[in-house]
């Protein structure tokens, strides 16, 4: 039996989000944005069909712990490819977070995969401590080579798909391995004292916990462009995974506490991971209501910058032939969508001569990852993933770079798995290799 007083709250929300549901004029533009339809056919898994499945709910027609509602809207990615083809305007990454919040309420998933989800959330990702020994258990079982273990001899396999997905997308957190023209003097950041602190870099808790070189090469190349960056002590993790999943209390907690780390200046808040400068952009939003927190909310997300935003205010350096294989970018949905920084995220390539680029077909289309996305739903992730590594694939890419550390460790799992020959990174480490082939960080980074 329904409870009532869980449809009262989904329907106070539902009501405050009105005019948003009211802008869908059901066109159907969304339907070919949304990787879901696309992979399943069923007007229910569009945005459109979702949207109606909200209003149905809404007005009592339809009950909100349905099996319907629930696993219609826990199929979407949260990509919002939507709100960019939608001509009404509609935000549907707030309606969607929305409704997750009240049926993260109601629901009892029957997989132990949610049941884990739930509590490492609320029992390890709002305690910093436990998550840095989370992610330095990562970090054993992948430089252990563990990991590569378990993959290589099946047994991952014949434990769990998702056990084996999960630790390929572990070992796709490895930096790519230097090519015969790349084996080259790798540099600690700079931490120069005699540079005035100009902006405030967000480490994010994946980034720092399995992509330490990503932060190390943001700091430098941000330092030779005359930004010096500094990294306040007591930022934690942005809450996206915990708004996705419907505890938007979770994910104010978080919020609150890094409004409060960032607070004392105005410097620029720079990213390097499209989802969490996505979540940290919408933290105005996500604290409205909140009196105490409410314009200091705005105020911090006007702040924030993806790393490419930043060096493009800057006028950036070029650097130096890197001599790589042929290389793509895929665009971070949240970049995309997000932060609309997906232009200036793919401009720090363009700072690097000779670059041997080549354009990727659908290179705006979700890769499936959507955060946790790929273990609560991995055939329809497989299915959205497929698709991406066969444009991989037709490309000739060897490298590809894309802006958000989940982007990177969901086709590089997926190449994995597959036996394909490509490597992922992020394009600011490409940058940071090219200018220290450049010689821009003077004779520490010359070559040996």
């Amino acid at each position: 039996m329904q409870d009532i007083s869980v449809n009262s709250s989904l329907n106070s929300i539902l009501a405050r989000e009105e005019q948003k549901i009211l802008a869908c004029v059901h066109c159907g533009l969304c339907l070919e944005a949304c990787p879901t339809y696309v992979a399943t056919g069923d007007e229910n898994d569009s945005p459109r069909g979702r949207i109606y499945l909200m209003r149905a709910v809404k007005e009592g027609r339809l009950a909100a712990d349905s099996v319907a509602f629930e696993t219609h809207i826990d199929r979407c990615l949260g990509c919002r490819a939507c709100e960019a083809a939608c001509p009404a305007g509609v935000e549907y990454g707030q309606l969607l977070e929305a409704a997750r919040a009240d049926i993260s309420k109601t629901q009892a998933k029957p997989t132990g995969i949610y049941r884990t989800l739930n509590f490492v959330l609320r029992h390890v990702w709002l305690k910093p401590k436990r998550l840095r020994m989370a992610f330095g258990l990562a970090r054993f079982l992948r430089d252990s080579k563990l990991a590569t273990f378990l993959l290589r001899s099946g047994i991952a396999h014949g434990l769990s798909p998702q056990i084996e997905f999960g630790l390929a997308l572990l070992e796709g957190s490895r930096a790519r391995t230097a090519s015969a023209n790349d084996r080259t003097k790798r540099m600690p950041a700079n931490d120069r004292q005699d540079a005035e602190i100009s902006a405030l870099l967000f480490k994010g808790c994946v980034t720092e916990g399995l992509f330490t070189r990503l932060n190390e090469a943001t700091s430098r190349v941000l330092s030779v462009n005359g930004c010096k960056v500094a990294a306040p002590d007591r930022q934690v993790c942005c809450g996206a995974l915990h708004a996705h999943a419907g505890d938007l209390e979770g994910a104010r907690t978080l919020a609150r506490q890094n409004i409060d780390a960032f607070e004392n200046s105005d410097y620029s808040i720079v990213t390097n991971a499209g989802g969490c400068g996505a979540m940290l952009a919408s933290y105005g939003h996500l604290l409205a209501d909140d009196s105490v927190y409410a314009e200091r909310a705005r105020h911090f997300s006007s702040r924030v910058r993806d790393v490419g935003q930043q060096l493009a205010a800057l006028g950036f350096r070029n650097g130096a032939d890197i001599g790589i294989e042929r290389t793509t970018y895929d665009a971070s949905c949240h970049l995309l969508h997000g932060q609309h920084a997906a232009r200036e995220s793919l401009g720090m390539l363009w700072a690097i001569p000779q670059l041997n680029f080549t354009h990727l077909k659908e290179a705006d289309v979700c890769c499936g990852g959507a955060g946790v996305y790929n273990l609560l739903e991995p055939e329809l992730s497989a299915r959205v993933l497929g698709e991406k590594l066969k444009h991989i694939e037709q490309s000739g890419a060897r490298v590809v770079a894309t802006g958000n550390p989940g982007c990177h460790m969901q086709m590089a799992a997926g190449a994995r798995l597959a036996g394909l020959n490509f490597q992922v990174c992020h394009p600011v480490e490409l940058l940071d290799e090219s200018y220290r082939r450049a010689g821009h960080y003077g004779s520490e980074g010359s070559e040996q």
